[in-house]
């Protein structure tokens, strides 16, 4: 079955009932589309089409999260949205991910130890299991203006107010929620509070 969710921010695609070669034909019809992202698992192919706003928040909670980290001297490589998969299971395209720490840096998977995604059309914790299946450490989603923190433990992922990865055990979710939403009235000062906030810290 498909469905077609369309609203003004974004369009997403849902179709089940695919075999992991279906999906890497799709995959390969969609090269060189760079805005759209694409998601295996279980047998579900979702295609999503990020409009103006969910690009906007996106990058601009990726910025933030990258100041946090060069300014405390975090090592770290973006990796954006690349595409993270496990051959046969699950494929996805988060909106920001990051590998973190030294070891992490310099390891040659693909896996990258946070991703972040923005939902404005479908709820976050539903896509648990397809990270869950990377083994990615921890998943942020932004939805409606508050962010969801999970952290893989070895029974799976568990809710938490703050991120556990090293470093960023010191980043204030509220202060970087509250930053994220002055930015769509006024960018300057919402980096410059942010900025102010961590430098204190």
């Amino acid at each position: 079955m498909t469905q077609l969710l369309e609203n003004p921010i974004e369009q997403r695609i849902v179709h089940g009932g695919h075999t992991w070669e279906q999906f890497k034909l799709i995959q390969q019809g969609f090269e060189g589309f760079p805005g759209v992202r694409l998601f295996y698992y279980n047998g579900t192919v979702e295609i999503l089409m990020p409009g103006r706003d969910h690009e906007v928040f996106a990058s601009f909670i990726g910025y933030l999260v990258m100041t946090f980290l060069l300014t405390k001297g975090i090592r770290f490589k973006p990796t954006r949205s690349m595409t993270q998969e496990k051959a046969g299971v699950v494929s996805v395209q988060a909106d920001e991910s990051y590998c973190i720490g030294e070891a992490s840096i310099n390891d040659s998977r693909a896996i990258p130890d946070l991703s972040i995604e923005v939902v404005f059309s479908s709820g976050g914790e539903g896509k648990l299991a397809r990270y869950q299946a990377l083994e990615v450490k921890e998943v942020w989603f932004w939805e409606d203006g508050v962010f969801s923190l999970y952290h893989l433990r070895e029974g799976g992922y568990q809710r938490v107010d703050r991120s556990q990865l090293p470093g960023l055990q010191e980043l204030n979710i509220d202060l970087l929620n509250r930053c994220v939403m002055l930015a769509e009235t006024d960018e300057g000062k919402a980096v410059a509070e942010f900025r102010r906030a961590i430098e204190e810290r």
